[in-house]
């Protein structure tokens, strides 16, 4: 299976990517505020890289749920910056994390070579036309409703069924637009319109998401799932979110977005070790 950004490419089976976070934003969940200040977020961008990071995610926008949106103006200031400074950086490899069509479009020009679109739900041609034009690679991340409204009673009628179908109907639109399969990965969007229960029964479910043929990623880190699981707050969630990271790995995920870099790196290279000796020893 192979995985394309614009001049990038994955090949799989092959070790798990890590992809950093980096939150350029006042008021996101877990870090809002830290590194809203350009150089800040570069160097901290820098620091992920130099623990291990494959792909570092840049975002502009709060998406926590009932976070507020903010202005095309204000969020093409806040990561535009960011990405400039870090694509003269040889070797790195940059997203932006948006689901705004210009958003994406300048992120791209600035050096960005995937779009992870947590508006995939959304009908929306202007970015389909952004990701067919530039080749980059795009995630397409399944979440019901918007942050303003997802936490509101999400329902399903199975939550995996469900997901498996949105990505079904959304990779044959995204292909019939012109969009190569090659250049999308999927991610069930843990945490957004889903109920502690849904966010439970998707983890436990991954490998449910193979049958698509194409790249896994899972963005549990310091997720408020944890906290209503095991009442821990955003700064003691490390455990959890390591173990969530483990078990993607094991589950057959093949991307992991986190915070601690240097420590899921650990994580997930050691589930594999774990799993290359079972393969060869269990018959």
């Amino acid at each position: 299976m192979r995985w394309t950004a614009r001049k990038h490419i994955f090949n799989f089976p092959r070790k798990i990517l890590v992809m950093g976070i980096v939150n350029v934003t006042p008021d996101s969940f877990s870090d809002g505020g830290r590194f809203l200040n350009p150089n800040t977020a570069v160097d901290h961008a820098l620091k992920l890289a130099d623990e291990g990071a494959d792909i570092l995610d840049i975002g502009g926008e709060s998406t926590r749920p009932g976070a507020a949106s903010i202005s095309i103006k204000e969020e093409l200031n806040r990561v535009i910056p960011v990405i400039g400074k870090l694509a003269k950086q040889p070797g790195l490899i940059i997203s932006i994390d948006t689901h705004k069509p210009i958003i994406a479009k300048e992120a791209i020009n600035a050096g960005a070579s995937i779009v992870n679109d947590i508006g995939a739900n959304n009908n929306n041609a202007e970015m389909w036309e952004v990701i067919s034009k530039t080749k980059a690679g795009y995630i397409c991340m399944h979440m019901k409703g918007v942050p303003q409204t997802m936490q509101e009673k999400p329902f399903y009628n199975d939550v995996c069924s469900d997901v498996c179908r949105f990505f079904q109907e959304r990779l044959n639109s995204l292909i019939d637009y012109g969009i190569s399969a090659e250049q999308i990965a999927i991610d069930p969007g843990i945490g957004f319109g889903k109920s502690l229960e849904h966010n439970i029964e998707l983890m436990s479910h991954l490998n449910k998401f193979s049958i698509f043929q194409r790249p896994v990623l899972i963005g549990a880190s310091r997720k408020s799932f944890i906290e209503k699981l095991l009442g821990t707050p955003v700064e003691k969630r490390l455990p959890a979110s390591l173990t969530c990271a483990a078990w993607a790995t094991i589950q057959g995920s093949h991307i992991v977005r986190a915070h601690e870099v240097a420590e899921t790196v650990q994580a997930v290279r050691m589930a594999e070790a774990l799993i290359e000796s079972n393969n060869g020893t269990n018959t």
